[in-house]
């Protein structure tokens, strides 16, 4: 095997030379864009957007009750929210407001928050699941909310039982805004 078996491998193509030139031997297409006159140009009529969502599950609209519960859900949660940070940095609950409005709408929250709770409770004995989604899935959301506001009320509550003794009443008394 002497200088004519290496003269032979130089004339053999390799493995890399024969994907060399399978590569240079294909083209690129790149498929262009048509160019028309037909609608063209900046002012052209652009197509408009059509909502794809429904309102309720299946296109049903929301009973008077499921709107007030996501009405009243989506305003009473970030209201105890803030109430329960207002008891744990303050031991105190909100301050009455003018007239007793911003306590008003604290005790009314705690009351939604608790029928909201109920109502799912109550559907979920009766039927299996929870309540339904609602418009945009929202009084799902509230739902859930909902159930993380109660274990927030009460982690809090028994928090400030355990710092303080006792909890403030419902009005306002000599230890928060007598």
């Amino acid at each position: 095997m002497g200088p004519a078996s290496a003269h032979e491998d130089k004339a053999k193509p390799t493995d890399l030379e024969n994907v060399a030139s399978k590569m240079s031997s294909l083209s690129l297409s790149i498929p262009m864009p048509r160019l028309s006159n037909r609608g063209g140009g900046p002012f052209r009529r652009r197509r408009s957007l059509k909502p794809v969502a429904m309102a309720g599950e299946g296109g049903r609209r929301a009973s008077a009750a499921e709107a007030a519960a996501i009405v009243g859900g989506l305003i009473s949660n970030p209201v105890i929210g803030w109430s329960l940070y207002t008891l744990k940095t303050t031991g105190c609950g909100l301050p009455p407001g003018p007239g007793g409005s911003i306590g008003a709408l604290e005790g009314v929250s705690y009351l939604a928050v608790a029928g909201i709770v109920g109502w799912s409770v109550y559907t979920k004995s009766k039927t299996g699941s929870g309540l339904p989604n609602g418009p945009l899935g929202l009084l799902g959301a509230v739902e859930g909310l909902s159930y993380l506001t109660l274990l927030a009320i009460i982690v809090t509550f028994g928090l400030q039982y355990l710092d303080k003794g006792s909890l403030p009443g419902p009005l306002p008394s000599d230890q928060c805004f007598g």
